[in-house]
């Protein structure tokens, strides 16, 4: 077989795993969505190891790593609101280390969800966090202090403080960008793209008693936690 032989039967074998395997050979995916009351029982009680599914189907679609024992790790919930599609947590922390005070947690948001507004104080245990996040997979609009700029494709559900937030400077950060808390104490949330976002933060260290939500049902139900 000569070079242009070769050549063309490469092309040929191309052309024919494209048509074998549609979309996904061009690197096209379909579309992920899903639809909140699958999130709750008949009496509307929130359903964790459903939301649980749904983030290995997000880790699924965007290639990231399904290890072993993950889904044990997952921390999710929907803030008691009925309404995790909207406004929702998922998260892994893979170490919170309070002696060295490090830590590194991956956070995952379904499509166009919201992590409600929230702030970090310090505790007696712990500094008030610092915190940064890079963006794995998707995009997420992640927002804190600064000059309003909020996409249109950005809407806080109305169940966050009537449909609005303390703080609108959004940075849209995609795949490989890194972006920092402007200061100790800033408030600050996040928003996912149309194909959710797969989020690496890292941060001083995670205390759950230093954690205040602006929407005030919402934080009356964390602190309950």
């Amino acid at each position: 077989m000569n070079a242009v032989t070769f050549a063309l039967a490469c092309m040929m074998a191309a052309v024919l795993f494209a048509a074998a395997f549609g979309d996904d050979a061009s690197g096209s995916r379909g579309k992920l969505s899903f639809d909140n009351a699958s999130f709750y029982d008949a009496d509307g009680n929130f359903l964790p190891e459903k939301a649980k599914d749904a983030c290995i189907e997000l880790m699924e679609y965007h290639g990231y790593p399904v290890f072993e024992g993950i889904r044990d790790r997952l921390w999710v919930s929907d803030y008691n609101t009925g309404q995790y599609t909207k406004l929702g947590l998922a998260a892994v922390i893979f170490v919170n280390n309070e002696e060295d005070q490090y830590m590194l947690m991956d956070i995952y948001l379904l499509p166009n969800q919201m992590l409600p507004e929230h702030w970090h104080e310090a505790t007696d245990d712990n500094p008030a966090k610092m915190e940064g996040w890079l963006v794995r997979h998707g995009l997420s609009h992640i927002v804190g202090e600064g000059e309003p700029n909020l996409s249109p494709e950005v809407v806080i559900p109305e169940i966050h403080i009537n449909g609005t937030a303390t703080v609108n400077h959004a940075v849209v950060a995609k795949p490989g960008q890194f972006v920092q808390l402007n200061r100790v104490g800033a408030r600050h949330w996040q928003f996912a793209g149309p194909e959710g976002a797969i989020i690496t933060e890292v941060a001083n260290v995670h205390d759950n008693g230093g954690v205040r939500h602006s929407d005030k049902a919402l934080n009356d139900y964390f602190l309950s936690q």
